[in-house]
């Protein structure tokens, strides 16, 4: 078995690669592409931190390549859609920064209260200037978060020793782990009127992405304090300048960037109330080796024939299993991201039910891949087949399994149903069909459909009345997007109707606000599997 390590690790990592039995390692640190892809061609695994890129390019190079390890929880430098159709196994190391990330968060925040970074540089100027650089204390001041998950929950603890009230913001939070955590639970309008720092900790969606923004900005006290070592883009750079220059935010501090690395010219260098590092969210020598060692064992355990952990795009199964499974868990996986889309931002119960021959088989693999796909536009690199338990439990959501010997209508067929607290139920149901065994979307809350169960999907209920189909059709076709396929369902004529149509391209922000507010239109939702 050859292993590519193209981007530094821990040398321990690297000597347990070595220490396999009938493993040959090659190290190639900084390689460009067009050597990564010589490199690949003969090579069962690729371990990776940040730097190299393996694209659909590199993965179509290497016909023997069954896993890539990521040391690092993102996996933005590998093509995992390409790996998942070649069948290639792509790993993360999801808890290993946990810490280092935490730390420097508050690192961050203490030197947001008190300038220290811009007081040393002035002390090597040769100055001794001590009024310029008076600072605050956090005893009693309120830290807001933004995202409470691994990394969120320990500045919370860290905060809270140093006597800060601690805010949060989580729409998948359950109030009753708030509680526990003697978190405040709020929304995000009351965080950002209420805090002095502001701190994100959300992975980089469709919905987090310049979540802090201008108007989000006005809403914050003067002098506000704000950071984000979590992901660029959550935070608007564009309107964080104008307010760090205006005196609405009183001091920045960033790890991350929208694009990295930061331009030379930036505005941001030139700011004297803005700390800046270079991505140094993971850079500990602990969780350097601590992801290093892990991505080692863990590709070693799949050339080995073990366990997969970890993992982005499969379950934790031996290689046999996930051939007969693969099928079913890919559909349990849209199932879930379909569900996930329809249903409020908090729910209380996620039920799956199973029909046909899959209630002979070991469906936790299938049930992981649903807890999974429902999270994985909520908790994004983060989550996986190993911890969605976890996270799902975390966000205070009970998972129910029912496996029925009713006749569904189908050989096999897949029900997700998300409760929300007040009993409201949104369901979504799946088969495998036809001879290339396509996955299909066959039922959304309740309506017979059939569209495959792929790309960019329109849910639309609206008045059953003449014409409805040639208007979506004409609003689409004036916004330059193609409709792939198209299903329609209705329990009685003049009544209510369904429409899913399956886009080539997502539409514009303003074909979608026409759709949504056409007077027949009751409801709207852009769905992406």
């Amino acid at each position: 078995m050859k292993v590519l390590v193209a981007d530094k690790i821990s040398p321990k990592g690297v000597a347990y690669l070595r220490q396999q039995p009938g493993f040959e390692v090659i190290e190639a640190y900084g390689s460009s592409p067009e050597k990564v892809l010589e490199l690949v061609k003969d090579v069962h695994a690729i371990a990776v931190r940040s730097e190299t890129k393996i694209t659909a390019k590199v993965i179509a190079a290497a016909p023997l390549l069954k896993v890539v390890g990521r040391a690092g929880v993102g996996v933005d430098n590998v093509d995992v859609d390409a790996a998942t159709e070649r069948g290639v196994i792509v790993m993360n190391t999801p808890s290993g920064n946990t810490i280092a990330t935490a730390e420097l968060t508050f690192t961050h925040l203490l030197c947001g209260a008190r300038p220290v970074p811009q007081a040393a540089a002035s002390m090597r100027a040769g100055n001794w200037d001590r009024k310029s650089f008076s600072g605050i204390e956090l005893l009693r001041k309120t830290l807001g978060i933004v995202g409470l998950g691994r990394i969120g929950s320990e500045v919370a603890k860290r905060a809270q020793a140093f006597g800060m009230r601690v805010l949060a913001y989580d729409p998948y939070l359950a109030p009753s782990r708030a509680k526990a955590m003697q978190i405040e639970s709020v929304t995000l309008d009351e965080l950002l009127q209420q805090s002095d720092y502001i701190t994100v900790h959300m992975p980089l969606t469709d919905d987090t992405k310049y979540m802090i923004d201008e108007a989000a900005l006005e809403k914050c006290k003067k002098g506000v304090r704000i950071f984000n070592c979590a992901r660029g883009g959550i935070i608007k750079e564009t309107a964080l300048l104008a307010a760090l220059k205006s005196g609405k935010v009183g001091a920045a501090g960033l790890d991350v960037y929208e694009d990295e690395p930061l331009a030379k010219d930036s505005e941001f260098r030139s700011l004297p109330n803005v700390v800046l590092t270079p991505h140094l969210g993971a850079s500990t020598a602990e969780a350097q080796e601590s992801v290093g060692i892990e991505i080692a064992e863990q590709i070693a355990d799949v050339l080995n024939g073990g366990v997969i952990r970890n993992a982005v795009n499969v379950p934790s199964l031996d290689a046999n299993t996930v051939k007969v499974l693969g099928p079913y868990i890919d559909l349990g996986t849209k199932l879930g991201t379909l569900v996930q889309q329809i249903s409020p931002a908090q729910i209380d119960l996620l039920k799956i039910t199973y029909w046909g021959k899959i209630v002979d088989l070991d469906a936790n693999a299938i049930t992981r891949s649903v807890q999974r796909g429902y999270l994985r536009r909520i908790s994004g690199e983060e989550v996986n087949f190993v911890n969605a338990p976890v996270l799902l439990e975390r966000l205070g959501v009970k998972v129910e399994v029912v496996k029925s010997t009713g006749d569904s209508g189908y050989s096999e067929l897949i029900q997700v149903e998300a409760v929300g607290p007040d009993g409201a139920i949104y369901r979504a149901s799946g088969t495998r069909m036809g001879k290339q065994n396509q996955a299909r979307i066959v039922s959304v809350n309740g309506r017979e459909v059939e569209v495959a169960a792929e790309g960019k999907l329109l849910v639309l209920e609206n008045l059953d009345q003449p014409g409805m189909v040639g208007e979506i059709g004409t609003i689409l076709g004036q916004d330059g997007v193609n409709i792939a396929d198209m299903s329609l369902s209705r329990l009685i004529p003049g009544g209510t109707a369904y429409m899913v149509v399956r886009v080539d391209t997502e539409p514009s922000d303003n074909a979608r606000k026409i759709i949504k507010g056409h007077p027949a239109i009751k409801q709207a939702k852009f769905v992406q599997l």
